[in-house]
């Protein structure tokens, strides 16, 4: 299996088994700390060969470099059935609202499928320099 996707948005939505993705990031800039990110979805595209479809369990962490989690665990299981292919893609999609942030630095969220791990990806959140000098 591989995480062929794994990144934050704006909006994302799943539809006929297509991906719509809005405005893709990996940086949060306020003007204040600590700082409350409304809202930012998720999205992960993972593609399993053919002796890989059966049932996976997945959980993603995220946490700062002091190792301190900014959201509670997301887990959950995947049913990955063929289609015809000798691929079959899977797609997570979700809504996280109201992230808290106490410094700026980096938070980094990892995906485990199967109790392994997958794949890793960093959101920077860094203080408007320019709003601050004016």
């Amino acid at each position: 299996m591989t995480a062929e996707m794994f990144t934050f948005c704006d909006y994302a939505q799943e539809i006929g088994g297509k991906l719509v993705i809005v405005s893709t990031f990996d940086t949060i800039i306020t003007r204040d700390f600590p700082c409350v990110h409304s809202q930012l979805c998720m999205v992960i595209r993972i593609r399993f060969n053919i002796g890989e479809f059966c049932s996976h369990s997945f959980r993603i962490e995220a946490q700062n470099i002091d190792g301190q989690r900014c959201i509670e665990p997301i887990s959950g299981h995947i049913e990955v059935r063929s289609g015809g292919n000798a691929t079959a893609v899977t797609h997570l999609v979700f809504s996280i609202t109201n992230l808290r942030f106490p410094d700026a630095g980096v938070t980094n969220f990892t995906l485990y499928v199967d109790e392994r791990e997958l794949s890793t990806i960093p959101l920077y959140v860094r203080m408007d320099r320019l709003d601050k000098l004016g």
